[in-house]
């Protein structure tokens, strides 16, 4: 059995975030402290959901894999798994995780995970990604629901800070994708994938990127007006959006695009000290 390669056909990389934004939501409720084996096997169900679906991606996605640079050497569309593998091993993550919240969990975060599912792993894959040029910031919903799925885990009711979070990734989505959908356009064209540089043009697609990254900046410092977090969550947040404000702005001078990797990669590390300095935050400001 070729265990990379399924566990490459998980995504582990994009489902280990999401995971991280998920135990974030789940961590700034204090009620996760009363009953942690609960929340961590709902956060395990969650996972192998988020597995499941982008399993499910490179299934549908294989033929465009393979025609890629970036996607040629993903186990399905390089051959490492074989079709019917995949789909099994698909379909039984999926059922698990389907299990696991069902157990441990309740109603409405399943209901939320599998929407989330059905979204990214069917919705847009099929449908939104060959549509329309909007189709990272449609699709970036389904990824931005971890923080909420985490904290209704815990809840079982919908709160205001979840939702800010899922607000900052939905924002956060296209201008931390579309520098690599830059740096990558020639696949995207080969292949008539209408993504913004490729439907819009490159310069349109960096001015939305500063819209983005400025209203990133306003929505991710409001649970601090909120009284919903501290001073360190404040200036944390805000030192984060002045940087990647500063690079987004910098691209639109970029004409040879020699900024891609830096902004993607940077807008990587920051979701990670974002929801980082978010839980510390909560920590000292609640006094846990």
């Amino acid at each position: 059995m070729n265990l990379a390669a399924y566990l490459e056909l998980c995504k582990p990389k994009i489902v280990l975030m999401l995971g991280l934004t998920a135990l974030v939501g789940m961590l700034l409720s204090v009620n996760f402290y009363t009953n942690i084996f609960s929340g961590l096997i709902s956060l395990l169900g969650f996972i192998l959901l988020a597995s499941s679906s982008a399993a499910f991606n490179q299934i549908f996605d294989k033929d465009l894999d393979k025609n890629m640079v970036r996607t040629k050497n993903r186990p399905v569309a390089s051959g490492a798994l074989k079709l019917s593998h995949a789909l099994v091993f698909s379909f039984l993550l999926f059922l698990c995780g389907c299990f696991l919240l069902y157990q441990y969990s309740n109603i409405l975060t399943l209901s939320l995970t599998v929407f989330g599912f059905v979204f990214y792993g069917i919705i847009y894959t099929l449908f939104l990604k060959w549509s329309t040029p909007q189709n990272i910031v449609i699709g970036g919903f389904s990824g931005a629901l971890p923080p909420l799925i985490g904290w209704t885990a815990i809840n079982n009711e919908i709160s205001l800070m979840p939702i800010i979070l899922v607000a900052v990734i939905f924002l956060w989505t296209p201008p931390h994708f579309w520098p690599l959908a830059i740096h990558r356009i020639e696949d995207y064209k080969k292949e008539k994938v209408p993504m913004m540089p490729v439907a819009k043009g490159i310069k349109r697609t960096k001015f939305e990127m500063v819209i983005y990254a400025l209203l990133l900046t306003i929505t991710s410092t409001t649970p601090y007006f909120y009284g919903l977090a501290g001073e360190i969550y404040f200036f944390s947040t805000l030192a984060l959006n002045l940087i990647f404000l500063f690079l987004c702005y910098g691209y639109l001078q970029d004409q040879e695009n020699k900024k891609s990797m830096q902004i993607f990669n940077f807008s990587v590390w920051y979701m990670f000290l974002f929801f980082s300095m978010t839980y510390i935050d909560f920590l000292i400001y609640l006094d846990v």
